[in-house]
């Protein structure tokens, strides 16, 4: 076989591996939104000051929670390595540590999130609006460390290339808190206290449906999950924390800037405000399908870095940036000529209509920087590289994207689309650098004894 008719061989069969792991996680995060858009519209049916209150109440909730999430996302390049190196019964003490780190951190973020109340006041927030807000999120916060424990056991099994998981419990948080939350929110009356109630029993019900799979599901049953108690080993959870601290500080950063680019949209008007949230919430919609092919090359390059696999470090990440051109392009396109009509779903106001449709042109345009840097990203944590990365972002987004966005949005009085190029240089920055970087340190990973595959 000709050579380049072996590479790409080799590449399409990659990106069929890593399609195959992306789409249950891909189900899995459009699952979660969903989840907050049933927050939405149980909270808008029930009373405008509700939905206020669980708009403030789940914002803070969203944006406090990534830190959480970003660390344990430490779990699943760790454990593809160990998979790839053929070491899976060290995957067990590595597992054990990692519950720990979730029940330190679920432990933190419960006082953290009943602790946001207290800055409602120095917000300016409407005070009809603050006793239900508190109210669910006292309620909510219950939930958070059954979320940490959650995201443990799902990087553990999306380590192992083991997915499914991921689409099974996104979907039963679905088929849960629909249900749940009408009852608690409308038939017992509980109102924000309720539906916050209810988010953290589908939080506890899919940490514990989790915990029962990864015990009795035999593809678990070499892993040594649970064949011991260990005690907490400090070198371990710090060495999970050495990567994943970065990642939650990445995270965190990267949900601060969206907020507060809404914020500033705020002082332009309503329909600046409610355009920018429309086409935000669509965009994030098309985000899903990188976010989740960069998750799947987390594991394929972390794989392959196990197994000493060092071309195929870099064949996993072709992989990801080919399926990423091609989704990126889908959802440009749909952007381009659906804006409208997808905008027309969300509001029935014309005016909302038309800046949402003009702002999702910008939308279609970062597509490729977006997803270039979220892949990149990924195919980083597959090699255990998170400090650096988390400097290029931040500086990209922060230095970069953010005041320009409001020296042109706001200085020179472009509006919303001002700070949505703001947005799209900062992206383009750091994809750049991000996709330099992985490509230098991929470099690094040689082997004489395979250089002629």
């Amino acid at each position: 076989m000709p050579q380049q008719e072996f590479f790409f061989a080799r590449l399409w069969r990659e990106m069929r591996i890593s399609f195959v792991l992306a789409l249950p996680i891909v189900v899995g995060q459009l699952s979660s939104m969903a989840m907050n858009i049933i927050d939405t519209v149980l909270a808008g049916h029930y009373h405008p000051v509700t939905l206020a209150a669980v708009a403030l109440g789940g914002a803070a909730w969203s944006v406090v929670i990534l830190i959480c999430i970003g660390v344990l996302m430490a779990i699943s390049p760790s454990v593809a390595q160990l998979n790839g190196a053929q070491k899976r019964g060290e995957i067990g003490a590595l597992f054990r540590q990692a519950i720990w780190l979730a029940l330190g951190l679920g432990f933190i973020l419960f006082f953290v999130v009943r602790a946001i109340p207290l800055g409602f006041a120095a917000m300016q927030i409407t005070p009809e609006v603050i006793p239900e807000a508190e109210r669910f999120i006292y309620s909510i916060s219950w939930g958070a460390p059954a979320l940490a424990l959650y995201f443990c056991f799902r990087n553990v099994s999306e380590g192992i290339a083991w997915t499914r998981p991921t689409l099974i419990f996104g979907l039963l948080g679905l088929v849960v808190l629909a249900p749940l939350g009408y009852a608690l929110m409308y038939t017992m009356d509980l109102g924000a206290a309720g539906l916050g109630t209810a988010v953290a029993i589908t939080l506890w019900l899919q940490s514990l449906g989790f915990f029962l799979y990864l015990k009795k599901e035999p593809h678990y049953a070499d892993l040594d999950l649970f064949v011991r108690f260990d005690a907490p080993q400090w070198p371990a959870i710090a060495e999970l924390l050495r990567i994943g601290l970065p990642m939650g500080f990445t995270i965190f950063m990267e949900g601060g800037l969206f907020v507060a680019t809404a914020l500033l949209v705020g002082q332009l008007g309503i329909v600046p405000l409610a355009a920018h949230q429309t086409a935000i919430l669509i965009a994030s919609l098309t985000f899903m399908v990188p976010l989740g092919v960069a998750m799947a090359t987390t594991v394929r390059v972390g794989h392959a870095v196990g197994a000493q696999d060092y071309l195929g470090i870099r064949r996993a990440a072709n992989a990801g940036y080919a399926i990423m051109l091609i989704s990126q392009t889908v959802s440009a396109g749909v952007l381009i000529f659906a804006g409208s009509w997808l905008a027309g779903l969300v509001t029935g106001d014309a005016a909302v209509i038309a800046l949402a449709a003009t702002l999702m042109m910008y939308a279609a345009v970062f597509q490729y920087p977006d997803g270039l840097q979220v892949m990149s990203n990924g195919a980083l944590r597959g090699l255990k590289d998170t400090k650096w990365p988390m400097v290029i972002t931040v500086a990209a987004y922060w230095a970069v994207g953010m005041p320009l966005g409001y020296y042109l949005g706001i200085v020179q009085g472009r509006g919303a689309p001002g700070l949505w190029l703001g947005l799209i240089f900062g992206l383009l920055v750091a994809a750049v650098l991000l996709t330099w970087r992985f490509w230098r340190l991929s470099h690094h990973y040689q082997a004489p004894h395979i250089q002629g595959e």
